[in-house]
């Protein structure tokens, strides 16, 4: 046996009965010989780590448009934060953790420069619209490694493409249409919400936009008064509830749920829609349209030959903006719009 067989034995002896297997995935796009030593899942985490897109969101915005201080979250930091909840409860419950991590790692690759502004400015933009998910499939799926993608397998695929939950959704209880197939990319929704809410809490006191005493009370007395306190309230309750479902899907408890969706709609009307905060991406949604309008005019500078051959236009300028870092976005638009003083010697 080779030691990914062995790997693969351990997983049958080991793993829950709903568990995914490494050994029974669906495949890839493309057909290629399994690794002699990582199984597909190792495989498919190790090539989202290893990507240019995920190094980019070192530099894309989480919450606060470029933030001087050392300790604001990015979206890459957020994405790891989101990583290391889901493999907790991949482990509790005895899950893949390797693919609910590749998941995890891969969920944000879409994202747009300047967060959810960027996102709603190439959605109004972009015929058919737009949405980070579907960009972040297409990133694994078609543009990275030159347009050959990284060929992952059925399942990563599946989760990252059913992760986002929006404004009002919620992280559990939808239809089987619109949940993740597998129980491990399910998980991805509740350690994103669980990610964010407390460590958008964490950004905003430190920015100053919230004070601990703003919190309202009744889901900060259910939840706890410490992100510490809180994830842990939060992720005992998935693992509980989702046990006593007998793993069947990843469930919360109706009041934990409550909790989390009331502190979630509170950061939206405090922070992710407060007037101080956003105030810099108005002047990003300015960048971003200014930018789309200037490389529709200069195609063969910027743009990929093959996408806008096989795609269109407007497709290959999404493709570029989106995978633009804020300060690469920031940079190419005073580049082209700021004029440079003339100089004589």
């Amino acid at each position: 046996m080779t030691i990914r067989e062995q790997l693969e034995a351990r997983e049958r002896e080991t793993l829950a009965p709903q568990a995914a297997r490494s050994a029974e995935s669906r495949g890839r796009l493309r057909v290629e010989p399994e690794d002699d030593v990582r199984p597909a899942f190792q495989r498919d985490r190790d090539r989202i780590v290893h990507c240019k897109a995920f190094r980019r969101l070192k530099h894309k915005t989480q919450v606060f448009f470029a933030p001087t201080g050392d300790h604001y979250r990015t979206r890459l930091t957020h994405t790891l934060e989101v990583s290391q909840i889901a493999r907790t409860i991949a482990k509790v419950l005895r899950l893949h953790e390797e693919l609910t991590e590749a998941i995890a790692l891969g969920h944000d690759l879409g994202h747009t420069p300047f967060g959810h502004t960027g996102e709603r400015v190439i959605d109004s933009l972009m015929p058919g619209g737009f949405n980070h998910y579907e960009q972040s499939l297409r990133i694994v799926d078609l543009l990275e490694n030159d347009g050959r993608g990284l060929n992952l397998t059925w399942e990563v695929r599946d989760g990252i493409a059913k992760h986002s939950k929006g404004k009002s959704g919620a992280p559990v209880g939808m239809s089987a249409d619109l949940r993740a197939s597998t129980i491990e990319g399910q998980i991805m929704r509740v350690a994103d919400i669980i990610a964010y809410v407390n460590h958008d809490i964490d950004d905003a006191t430190r920015a100053g936009l919230l004070r601990t005493e703003d919190l309202p009370r009744d889901p900060i007395d259910r939840l706890g008064t410490s992100s510490s306190a809180r994830i842990g309230t939060l992720v005992r309750d998935v693992v509980t509830e989702t046990m006593a479902a007998g793993l069947s899907e990843i469930r919360m408890s109706e009041d934990v749920l409550g909790a989390v969706l009331r502190l979630r709609s509170f950061l939206f009307d405090a922070v992710y829609e407060n007037a101080t905060a956003t105030a810099e991406f108005r002047k990003a949604s300015d960048i971003l349209s200014g930018l789309w309008e200037k490389l529709r005019e200069r195609p063969d500078d910027f743009l990929d030959k093959r996408t806008i051959e096989h795609d269109g236009m407007d497709a290959a300028i999404r493709d570029f903006i989106a995978g633009m870092t804020d300060r690469f976005a920031v940079r190419l638009f005073e580049t082209l719009f700021i004029p440079k003083p003339w100089a004589t010697e």
